[in-house]
């Protein structure tokens, strides 16, 4: 791949991201407050009983800054985690062609966003702990549980915490495992979904001439694929990632499946969907179009 190439989709990617973020933060705020919530007491009613009473307790609570909490790490590092998602493909894109220039099948397309995710992993990882840890904050505050007494000031008070009293760089790391076995399927679909529908409005495999609006279509339906292939995943992530460090509840990911599972039942793993879907759609709508016109506005 010439250096050109990487430069243009580490821009496209960049700018991708950014747009991802604008669209999507929020209503990522309101699916890790769900999912991150306290099982009720018998009897009692949960803290919130549902998507849009999250949205109603949190502006009454915080504020419109409410919504945006946690960005800042996101912000930080979501052009990086995006320059780095499609230019890993675009390289995995350059291996996997016959010849330059050579469109790429649907089942093509799959391989390369599943190594985009496992690229993409070692930077996700870490970055979703700080960012978890601060938008479950609020939602744990009430709990009276030990994690709710600890405050953090902001995404970088959370990393120096971290480091110092959960194992170094390896407590930056914890919830890896489901990291990577939510982001190389994940991405896998998406991929795979956004190319298939490409190709379906174009009626072949050249779509260099698809609209916007086609590239929007794709584009959000490609990021449901990703949620609708593996939520649950990502609430094992989210639990793990925002739990007691020193009286934990789950020992690892297949304790925390068969613990939710067992208290909640199936609903328990898809804590968050509604959010999160109704983010997905929009918000990688936003990256796609963004990224394919930054890109070709490259040359």
């Amino acid at each position: 791949m010439q250096m050109g190439e990487v430069v243009k989709d580490l821009a496209a990617g960049t700018v991708g991201g950014a747009a991802q973020l604008v669209v999507g933060h929020p209503f990522d705020t309101i699916k890790v407050k769900l999912q991150s919530q306290p099982t009720p007491l018998p009897g009692q009613p949960p803290k919130f009983s549902g998507a849009f009473d999250a949205v109603k307790q949190t502006l009454a609570a915080e504020g419109a800054g409410g919504l945006y909490k946690g960005m800042g790490a996101p912000l930080a590092t979501v052009a990086a985690f995006n320059a780095v998602l499609f230019t890993v493909r675009g390289q995995m894109e350059t291996l996997l062609r016959s010849q330059p220039g050579a469109p790429l099948t649907v089942s093509q397309q799959v391989i390369c966003g599943a190594g985009a995710g496992v690229a993409v992993s070692f930077l996700a990882c870490p970055t979703e702990l700080i960012k978890c840890r601060l938008q479950a904050q609020s939602a744990l505050g009430d709990a009276g549980s030990v994690s709710g007494a600890v405050k953090y000031g902001g995404p970088l008070d959370v990393a120096k915490q971290v480091l110092r009293s959960e194992g170094g760089a390896r407590g930056l790391f914890k919830g890896l495992v489901p990291t990577m076995a939510r982001e190389i399927p994940g991405n896998a679909a998406m991929f795979g979904v956004y190319e298939a529908l490409k190709q379906f409005f174009a009626g072949g495999q050249d779509t260099s001439g698809l609209g916007r609006g086609s590239l929007i279509v794709a584009g959000g339906l490609g990021g449901a694929a990703f949620w609708a292939s593996v939520y649950p995943t990502d609430v094992v992530k989210s639990v793990l990632q925002v739990d007691d460090f020193k009286n934990p509840k789950y020992s690892g990911s297949v304790d925390a499946f068969k613990k939710i599972l067992a208290s909640e039942g199936v609903k328990g793993l898809y804590k968050g969907f509604g959010p999160a879907m109704a983010r997905s759609i929009p918000a990688n709508a936003a990256c796609f179009l963004a990224y394919e016109v930054t890109r070709s506005s490259l040359g």
